[in-house]
Formats: structure tokens, C-alpha cells, sequence
């Protein structure tokens, strides 16, 4: 239905874009964001490199991954071993505040957040959770392996527990790794969390599998998100994509293009450092920014 057309063919220069998406968050009625990888990553949330050494340099070693994300995926040979190995991003400040830059630019404004990130940071720069819809999850909650029940558990209390047990502090949301040792590596059997339903161990609520539990809460916010495009149906809307890529194209990318194509009187924007690119249907209500997405987003608070 759709071929991409290269930015490079229709954009033109950088202030010429900025003046335009200025322009274009002045004038809309109501503003949707889809926000993907690109924007957790511009906020400093890299899963490789220098935070990855810093606080994961002795699973590398020991087990050979080099990442947090193929981390995520590796068999260990226990349960503590496994909790041991806990993202960090949901209860660790971003390095950048990009996200607060967003809500500066947004927070007088009628909008809307979609999300495939599971990282928390909507929440922590102040954006109102009535306006959230997390697609896939989030770091803060478990829920049971099987799962026995479409619940899911707030962890905070237990995470924090796994991170000091292992040596780190965590204060005002800096991790810390201990200064007189190395970490633990593992955490104590007793705070490995099992369902309080049947018993089954604990995992995080991430949708990588068919065993994703869809709460009440994910429930709400996935009406409340249809509620919103279905009232502002024939509104100039704003359809603001924030590094977005290909790995879950049908949850923001392409309902935003067919949006688009719907609704003669919306814009699509798309900001993306590395695949900025629309369809060649809606390649004059579309912006196609190739430019890393905190740059774009201070650059439009000072306009």
C-alpha cells in the first residue's frame, strides 16, 4: 500500500524544517505522539557502551554479550542469576532531559503519547498518565510467566531490593555500583518473586511472546487512546513520530500514515536519525526530519 520515498528527495534544510513543525504544533488542534527506540536512545538510554560497562562489564565477561538487550534474552543458569541481571532504565534517570523538553512544547497543547518504549519516562517528566497509552509493557511491573491471571504487579520495592543485594545504591535515581567489591552477581533465592495467584515464577511485563499480560490498566489506556483519535476525527491533527523504526512498524508507523492519508487536514512528521521517510501519497502533508530527536526538539523550543 505504501513505498517510501527518501527525505532527501523532498526536505529541505534544517531551519526550513524546524520553522515549518513550529509552525505546524502552533496551529494544530491536537498533537499525536508516537514515540519509538530513537527517543529513550536521544534521552541517553543506550543499551551498548559506556552505561552498558559501567554497571554490566562483569556479565560481558562472564557470559559474552555485549549489550543490554541481548542480555535480556539470555538463558542463565538460575533464577538469581537472571534477577540479578535487571534493567536499569526504569528507575534510573535519563541522562537528557528530552522528555521534558517534549512536555514544554506540548503541555498547552490537546495530545496524546502512544508508546513502544517500557522505560517509564513519560511518567517521570511529568506527562499526564491519562494521555499515555504504553503499548508493551513497562520495567515497573511483573507478571506471572504463565501468565495464571491478566494482572501485573508493581516491582519497585523488590527490584530495589535485587540492586542493593548485588552491592549497588540507588539514590535520586543515580545507580551506583559498589566502590569496595564487584556486585554480587546474584540475588538472594528469598527475593525471587513468584505469582501470589499459583505460585509460578515472576517475569517482566514486556511484550516479546504470546504470554503478555494486557491488565486493566493497558486496557483503559488502549480506549482512552481510540476514545481521542475517534473525536478528533477531521481536526488538523499533528502526527508527531519520534524515532520510531521498522522493528513494530504496525503499532505507530503505519497507523499514523493511514491517519494521515484519512484525514486531508493532517500532518505527518516524522524524526528519525536514521529512517525518516513517508509514503509517496502523503509526501506533501508529511516532514521527514533525518536528525537525532533531541537535537529537533530543543531547537524547537528555542524557535
Amino acid at each position: 500500500m505504501f513505498s517510501r520515498i527518501s527525505t532527501k528527495r523532498f526536505t529541505s534544510g534544517f531551519s526550513a524544517q524546524i520553522a515549518r513543525l513550529r509552525r505546524a504544533l502552533d496551529e494544530a488542534d491536537a498533537v499525536v505522539i508516537g514515540a519509538g527506540a530513537g527517543l529513550s536512545t536521544a534521552a541517553g538510554f543506550t543499551h551498548s557502551g559506556a552505561r552498558f560497562e559501567r554497571c554490566f562489564s562483569d556479565f560481558a565477561a562472564k557470559y559474552g554479550f555485549h549489550d543490554m538487550y541481548s542480555g535480556g534474552f539470555y538463558s542463565f543458569p538460575s533464577q538469581e542469576k537472571f534477577w540479578a541481571y535487571i534493567f536499569i532504565n526504569r528507575y534510573q534517570n535519563a541522562p537528557k532531559s528530552v522528555h521534558e523538553v517534549l512536555l514544554e512544547l506540548v503541555r498547552d497543547k490537546d495530545y496524546f503519547v502512544i508508546t513502544t518504549n517500557v522505560d517509564h519516562c513519560f511518567q517521570k517528566a511529568g506527562f499526564d498518565k491519562k494521555h499515555l497509552f504504553y503499548t508493551q509493557g513497562d520495567y515497573g511491573l511483573f507478571q506471572c510467566s504463565e501468565p495464571c491471571c491478566q494482572e501485573t504487579f508493581d516491582n519497585e520495592k523488590t527490584v530495589r531490593a535485587m540492586v542493593e543485594a548485588q552491592g549497588f545504591t540507588v539514590a535520586d535515581g543515580v545507580l551506583t555500583p559498589p566502590t569496595d567489591g564487584t556486585p554480587t552477581m546474584a540475588v538472594p533465592s528469598e527475593l525471587l518473586p513468584g505469582c501470589p495467584h499459583c505460585g509460578r515464577p515472576m517475569t517482566m511485563n514486556l511484550r516479546c511472546d504470546d504470554k503478555f499480560a494486557e491488565d486493566e490498566g493497558w486496557h483503559r489506556a488502549a480506549e482512552r487512546y481510540e476514545t481521542f483519535l475517534r473525536t478528533r476525527s477531521g481536526q488538523k491533527i499533528l502526527f508527531l513520530e519520534l524515532g520510531v523504526g521498522y522493528n513494530t512498524p504496525s503499532i505507530i508507523k503505519v497507523p499514523f500514515w493511514q491517519f494521515t492519508v484519512q484525514n486531508p487536514r493532517a500532518l505527518y512528521v516524522c524524526i528519525n536519525q536514521d529512517e525518516a521517510f513517508c509514503p509517496e501519497s502523503i509526501q506533501s502533508r508529511s516532514l521527514c526530519i533525518g536528525r537525532d530527536v533531541g537535537e529537533v526538539l530543543t531547537e524547537l523550543l528555542e524557535k
